[in-house]
């Protein structure tokens, strides 16, 4: 492509906006601090739900109400964004979770800590599809996109792993109220930023009416998938509420895609779904988040119960997974993306994270983490940052520019429902296998100390079990990454995303 069609109307050019740099630190703070939110209020838990007086029963509520309004409106977080337009709701976002933030580290109720924590989930949906859409629609040169979601993609799945390590600091040496305050400095540095630097492209946003049909539709579906899950893990699967709202969720999806297909301005244009690279994206990245949030969950509870681990100590366990996701999302699947097809990073990325997990098939009461653990989280991170990357990357690349937040929105519903789906399903199983387990050998521990180590066997018997379904979904994920996945590497081949797309957003086409 020649230097004056990079000019040309509706392209922006690699040079066309001399902040963009800039910008993407700010964007990244905020990721950072919406992917660490997930992790972190999990380790001060325990001290917040005693201090606070949460019963046992309602405990959850801290975790759920955040997952439900956070997982039920990122369609509408998504759309909002390509309404209003995504600097705008980027900023509203990061001010509202500041100001939830503080309110839940202010909690003198349990009650105020979920209505807190409800609030951090609706500012989310609509901070998280605004940040990932504004990188989709300010970076559009190759080998720049590359970069900037080189970047993205290891902090959007690192930055959990950092969560562990600062609740376990925060919570072990100041209070469990700083998880929360800690948002605060993040958001407001993160919005000033954006408001001063981000200079958002003109001519992409979506003035149609908004669908309120769909919006209720998609809401209350995704509501009731996700309480659908939460409440499977504990509650069971056959309880009558938990199949009650998988039914719900079934009907009021259905009725959702309906509507979609037959409205002059749909929420979701299935479009944005239906390609077949993006449809496989969302499809693997969700299958991928399964088995990465019942890992991290086994292997926080393996080194802390089980090892003995403080919660400082276990978050450092956890840097080599990080810095593994660093290199393959940033030198890895940066310096590939634009020499090699999306599904040649996804799928072998896919598949040295499966074998990483593997690794952990082998744990034990006793084993080494230096010989296993050591490894198996440099495998997971190396393979999950080189899949993550390109997978982000492709999700919004080629979509229209007035469908660029419900795209980016869909990047982060693959992800919460499977991370929702992962934690309920691997919890069951593990919680099954160990059932199992210490009613087998129980009755020939006869001491106080042999019935204790059969239980912390059993537990990690029950892990092992779980680990062994979850390698079989990150080869389901790469496998899916293989087949459906068919764009070629950017810059030489368009990601096909609908009618007129390329005439709207060509990509253009970098000298190697």
């Amino acid at each position: 492509m020649s230097e004056s069609a990079l000019k040309a109307p509706g392209v922006t050019a690699p040079s066309g906006d001399a902040n963009r740099w800039k910008a993407l630190v700010f964007i990244a703070l905020a990721q950072l601090m919406v992917v660490l939110d997930a992790t972190i209020v999990n380790i001060a838990l325990p001290a917040a739900q005693q201090d606070l007086g949460i019963s046992d029963g309602n405990k959850q509520w801290v975790i759920t109400a955040y997952a439900l309004a956070f997982g039920g409106l990122l369609l509408f977080g998504g759309r909002i964004a390509d309404l209003w337009g995504r600097k705008r709701t980027f900023v509203l976002g990061l001010g509202g979770f500041a100001a939830a933030s503080a309110l839940g580290g202010a909690a003198t109720t349990g009650a105020m800590m979920f209505g807190a924590r409800a609030l951090q989930g609706v500012f989310g949906a609509l901070l998280a599809p605004a940040a990932l859409s504004l990188l989709a629609v300010m970076f559009t040169d190759a080998k720049e996109r590359a970069k900037a979601f080189g970047i993205y993609g290891a902090i959007a799945g690192g930055g959990g792993a950092v969560g562990l390590i600062l609740g376990g600091f925060l919570t072990e040496y100041l209070d469990w109220r700083w998880t929360f305050f800690v948002n605060v400095p993040f958001a407001v540095v993160a919005a000033a930023g954006a408001y001063f630097v981000i200079r958002e492209p003109e001519g992409g946003r979506n003035r149609n009416p908004l669908d309120i049909p769909g919006v209720l539709l998609s809401t209350l579906g995704l509501v009731a998938l996700v309480y659908g899950f939460t409440r499977a893990e504990s509650d069971g699967w056959s309880d009558a509420v938990t199949v009650s709202m998988f039914v719900a969720s079934v009907v009021l999806l259905v009725a959702f895609a309906l509507v979609e297909s037959k409205v002059k301005a749909p929420l979701l244009p299935l479009r944005v779904v239906t390609d077949r690279n993006r449809g496989g994206i969302y499809l693997s990245l969700g299958l991928a988040i399964i088995g990465m949030f019942g890992l991290f969950l086994f292997l926080t509870y393996y080194l802390q119960i089980v090892k003995g681990y403080s919660p400082v100590k276990t978050g450092f366990a956890f840097l080599p997974m990080v810095v593994g996701m660093i290199t393959g999302s940033t030198q890895i699947g940066t310096r590939l993306m634009t020499r090699v097809p999306a599904r040649l990073l996804m799928g072998p990325g896919f598949l040295v994270a499966a074998a990483g997990m593997l690794l952990l098939t082998q744990l034990e009461i006793d084993s080494s983490y230096g010989a296993l653990l050591l490894p198996a989280m440099v495998l997971l991170g190396l393979g999950m940052g080189t899949a993550f990357m390109p997978a982000m990357s492709l999700a919004t690349q080629g979509v229209e520019p007035r469908d660029a937040g419900v795209a980016s929105a869909m990047v982060n519903t693959s992800q919460q429902v499977g991370g929702a789906i992962g934690t309920a399903l691997l919890n069951t199983i593990a919680s099954s296998a160990t059932t199992s387990y210490v009613k087998d050998h129980i009755a020939g521990a006869t001491a106080r100390p042999q019935q204790e180590l059969v239980k912390l066997q059993g537990m990690v018997h029950g892990y092992t079990a779980a680990i062994w379904f979850a390698v079989g979904i990150l080869a389901a994920a790469a496998l899916i990454a293989f087949t459906f996945v068919n764009a070629g590497r950017p810059g030489s081949t368009p990601v096909a995303s609908g009618e007129g797309v390329e005439d709207e957003v060509p990509v253009p086409v970098v000298a190697h």
